[in-house]
């Protein structure tokens, strides 16, 4: 089990390259990357989404990879013809207000737009042979990290679901008191207007027919079978998020429903101890991927 927050952030340099690659996550019903890096690598972007894809199912991803060159290769280009055409134009505009044209400074005419060109080795492939190790060792981490969140996660959640166990214990301890309670509420009704003449098949009725509107056995059964899922899910499957919502959805019905059917002060408290810890577990697997 992992959870959808984490964080990694790794760096590494040479004399020519310095790299680093930061990650961090939040909650998100389905997986939302974004990639944040220099536009030159564009060409990158794909293979680095395939490789989250492989290890994120789910989360609001941020990935923000830096590059900088320090010796890296540079070509300088001069456009001469724009160069004269500054030149003529600023001597030009020198002899009209009354200044020396011969003193237009070299520095001038280089500064203006177009006259001086540069030109990096972008290729992405040269970059990726350095960026590639750093990125792997931080989806290492950023897993790692939300590993042991995850851990945490499913302690807690596995904590609260032993208060629905417990809760649903007391609930199958009650159902044949229940039975009983309600025999002899009718049975003190019956001699209340009969007296000790009282008709043992008719009492037998009157508590099957309770027992039809009141009785919590199947609901019990259910509760159960959806708390062996609920288990089995946070062993198994990597990524039980949605299925532990769903299974917390069907857990909530059958809790409300012994919550109507009870007449009994036991058995609400029980009942209300099963939705707080539900609560806590619904609550909790929003964080889980």
């Amino acid at each position: 089990m992992r959870s959808m927050t984490g964080y990694a952030y790794k760096e590494k340099s040479d004399e020519n390259v310095s790299v680093s690659v930061e990650i961090k996550s939040w909650n998100s019903r389905f997986l939302d990357l974004s990639v944040n890096m220099p536009s030159f690598l564009g060409r990158l972007e794909n293979r680095i989404r395939e490789k989250c894809n492989s290890s994120i199912l789910r989360g609001k991803v941020e990935l923000t990879i830096r590059v900088r060159e320090k010796n890296g290769a540079v070509t300088v280009e001069a456009d001469e013809n724009a160069a004269k055409a500054y030149y003529d134009a600023i001597q030009r505009i020198a002899v009209s207000c009354g200044l020396d044209p011969q003193k237009i400074p070299l520095e001038l005419i280089a500064s203006q737009d177009g006259v001086l060109s540069i030109q990096k080795d972008t290729d992405p492939e040269r970059y990726w042979e350095f960026i590639e190790p750093v990125f792997n060792d931080a989806l290492v981490d950023f897993t790692a990290d939300r590993d042991r969140e995850g851990a945490n996660l499913k302690k807690d959640l596995l904590e609260k679901l032993s208060k629905i166990e417990e809760s649903e214990k007391l609930f199958k301890e009650w159902i044949p008191q229940m039975e009983q309670l309600f025999r002899e509420g009718i049975l003190k009704r019956f001699k209340e207007v009969m007296g000790d003449e009282v008709d043992e098949q008719r009492v037998m009725t009157e508590t099957a027919a309770l027992l039809v509107k009141y009785t919590i056995n199947e609901e019990v059964v259910r509760l159960q079978s959806h708390i062996d899922a609920l288990k089995a899910e946070m062993e198994n499957n990597p990524a039980p998020g949605k299925k532990i919502d769903f299974i917390c959805q069907e857990l909530n019905r059958e809790i409300n429903t012994i919550g109507s059917k009870n007449q009994f002060v036991e058995v609400g408290r029980a009942v209300i101890a099963a939705k707080d810890a539900l609560e806590n577990i619904r609550e909790q697997a929003r964080n889980v991927e």
